[in-house]
């Protein structure tokens, strides 16, 4: 089944503690904003700010580049179209050395800029104008999943996943095969700590998109094909011949030891 993209103001986020950081998390984290057009990081710091966010804000992607990789912030909220280095261009230099978790803001839209940010990495596309509310939730729901889907710490007590070489460990958001770490992205580590949970079993796209978004986000199935391809390509930067993530064509995939 294919699932289309779609972010509109009305959702509604489901009630409960899940649906928000805990006030001490909140208070203990720091947001980057990078977007060319003054008044909208005007506004979005003042709001994030009263929220209980650290604020740091850049206005454009070549100044940012430096800060969010030497001092990276918790998330970072991205434009997609800036002067002197775009987000498209910020967010591929990022994803060579950091899986920080990042959120675009568009005003395009052109399916094809949602496909490529997804390619590269992103975790988010919201398209403006937007509420701050709206962009609020999709910030909560980005952090949740970097952070295991708990609302505090001491919930986020989970057990390393073994198998074979593979080694997960949701409480650090650490992978390694055979000792040697891979990066990944959070919706890369979400999909395939999915497989890796039941080795042998066929997970369809529908069963990785649930895992991996928030119930309020919508993606493309053809989005998961893309964090596969690029989880392989990260395994095989390690092993050339990693192969333990299993395409069964016209149903999903599977993780085998």
């Amino acid at each position: 089944m294919t699932r289309t993209m779609f972010h509109s103001p009305s959702i509604r986020p489901s009630e409960g503690a899940g649906t928000k950081l805990a006030d001490k998390d909140r208070k203990m984290t720091t947001l980057a904003l990078v977007d060319d057009d003054e008044h909208i990081v005007a506004s979005l710091k003042m709001f994030f700010e009263a929220e209980g966010y650290t604020v740091r804000t850049y206005h454009d992607g070549e100044a940012a580049l430096p800060a969010l990789t030497e001092s990276p912030p918790d998330i970072a909220i991205l434009d997609v179209k800036m002067p002197r280095m775009d987000g498209m261009e910020l967010l591929r230099r990022l994803r060579q050395t950091s899986e920080l978790p990042v959120i675009f803001l568009t005003s395009k839209d052109e399916e094809i800029d949602e496909v490529i940010g997804f390619n590269i990495g992103a975790d988010d596309f919201v398209r403006k104008p937007c509420s701050n509310r709206l962009l609020a939730e999709r910030v909560k729901a980005v952090l949740r999943r970097a952070r295991g889907g708990t609302a505090g710490p001491e919930e986020g007590d989970h057990k390393p996943i073994v198998r074979g070489k593979l080694t997960l460990d949701p409480n650090r958001h650490a992978c390694t095969w055979d000792g040697h770490p891979v990066r990944l992205t959070v919706t890369e580590f979400l999909i395939l700590q999915a497989l890796a949970a039941r080795p042998g079993y066929v997970k369809s796209r529908d069963q990785l998109m649930d895992a991996a978004y928030d119930d309020q986000i919508y993606v493309d199935d053809r989005t998961i094909d893309s964090h596969i391809k690029r989880l392989r390509k990260k395994f095989r930067e390690v092993t050339d011949d990693f192969d333990a993530i299993e395409t069964l064509y016209g149903v999903g995939y599977r993780y085998t030891e």
